[in-house]
C-alpha cells in the first residue's frame, strides 16, 4: 500500500488553511502544520493560527505545541513530523500537510541537508556585528557571500542570516551549495498543491489580513509578549514592528504599515522558493476544491 502526503503550499494569506481543511474532510484524514510561526502557543493573533472552528473541522498537529522560550529547530520538526506521519499512516493512506515555511516543508518531504560543524567563535563574531552594525551589515555580507540564497532567504531574520553566514565563513562555500544534496527517500509519496494569484491580489489579501489582526487585538497580543521579545521566535513579522512602537521608535500607524510591507516581502520570498519546485501543481486561490480533489485522485490512481 502506497501512502501519500498531500502538501498544500503557497504565499501567506492565499487560503491554504481553508483548502487543507476541505481536502482533509474530503479524504477523511488529518493535517500536519508546517508553518513555523504557528508552532508557538503564546503567539495567538500575529501568526494567523486557524480559528477554533477550523481546528475542530479536522484534526491538526503542530499548532501552538511549544513555547517561544523553547529551542526548537527545523531538525526537531523534521524528526517529530516524520514520527507523527508514521503513526498517522497506520490509520490513513493519505495525510495533509500545509504551510508556507519552505525549509520546514523541504525537511519533511526531502530530508534536511547535513551542515558541517562551525567554530562557535564565528557565531559570536557575527552576533557582535549584529549588535554593533545592525541587520544591514549581515544582509550585505550574505549578498556578497551567497547572492543565490540571499534572493530567497528571510533577510529580516537575523537568526537565519547568521546561520547562513557562519556556514559560508566556516567552509568558504555558499550556504546554498549545501541545499542541493540528493533527496532522502521517504516511505510515502508527495503530491504538492500550490495556491497562487496575481501579485496585487495577494498583496491586497495581506493588507486586509493585517487590518483584521489589528482589529482582533494584535497590539495587545504583542504587548503581552513584549517582556519576552529577546527570544528568537518573537523576532518575526507582526511582533517586531510593534515592539519598535512600544520602544517609542515609531508610531502605531507606521508600525502597522511596516507589518504590511514586511509581510508582502515575505510572500514574495515564499513564491520565489516554491517556484523552483517543478513538482508543484499550481491552482488559482479561488479554484473549486472539487477540481483539486479530482487532481489528487487522478495522481493517486495513475
Amino acid at each position: 500500500m502506497i501512502n501519500y502526503l498531500i502538501n498544500i503550499i503557497g504565499p501567506t494569506a492565499i487560503g491554504k488553511t481553508s483548502l487543507s481543511i476541505e481536502v482533509a474532510k474530503h479524504f477523511n484524514t488529518e493535517i500536519i502544520s508546517a508553518d513555523s510561526r504557528q508552532f508557538f502557543k503564546e503567539m495567538k493573533i500575529g501568526t494567523a493560527v486557524p480559528e477554533k472552528e477550523e481546528l475542530e473541522a479536522a484534526p491538526h498537529h503542530f499548532i501552538q505545541h511549544i513555547s517561544v522560550e523553547d529551542n526548537y529547530s527545523v531538525g526537531d520538526f523534521e524528526r517529530e513530523a516524520i514520527e507523527k506521519l508514521e503513526k498517522l499512516f497506520q490509520s490513513y493512506d493519505l495525510v495533509v500537510m500545509v504551510g508556507g515555511s519552505g525549509l520546514y516543508i523541504k525537511a519533511v518531504t526531502e530530508g534536511l541537508d547535513e551542515f558541517p560543524e562551525v567554530d562557535p567563535q564565528i557565531r559570536k563574531n557575527l552576533n557582535k556585528h549584529l549588535e554593533k552594525d545592525g541587520i544591514d551589515w549581515l544582509q550585505q555580507k550574505l549578498f556578497v557571500l551567497d547572492p543565490d540564497y540571499y534572493k530567497t532567504a528571510d533577510v529580516q531574520n537575523p537568526h537565519r542570516l547568521i546561520r547562513a553566514l557562519e556556514i559560508c565563513i566556516e567552509t568558504g562555500k555558499p550556504f546554498s551549495s549545501f541545499l542541493e544534496k540528493e533527496k532522502q527517500e521517504r516511505d510515502f509519496k508527495t503530491i504538492s498543491i500550490g495556491l497562487t494569484a496575481e501579485r496585487e491580489l495577494i498583496y491586497d489579501r495581506i493588507n486586509k489580513r493585517v487590518d483584521l489582526m489589528i482589529e482582533n487585538g494584535l497590539v495587545e497580543d504583542a504587548r503581552s509578549l513584549y517582556p519576552k521579545r529577546d527570544f528568537n521566535a518573537l523576532n518575526t513579522v507582526g511582533y517586531k514592528e510593534l515592539f519598535q512602537y512600544f520602544d517609542g521608535e515609531t508610531d502605531l500607524e507606521t508600525a502597522i504599515s511596516e507589518i504590511k510591507k514586511n509581510t508582502r516581502r515575505f510572500a514574495k520570498r515564499q513564491l520565489t522558493w516554491f517556484r523552483k519546485d517543478e513538482n508543484i501543481k499550481w491552482f488559482e486561490y479561488n479554484e473549486d476544491p472539487e477540481v483539486i480533489f479530482s487532481y489528487i485522485e487522478e495522481r493517486i490512481n495513475t
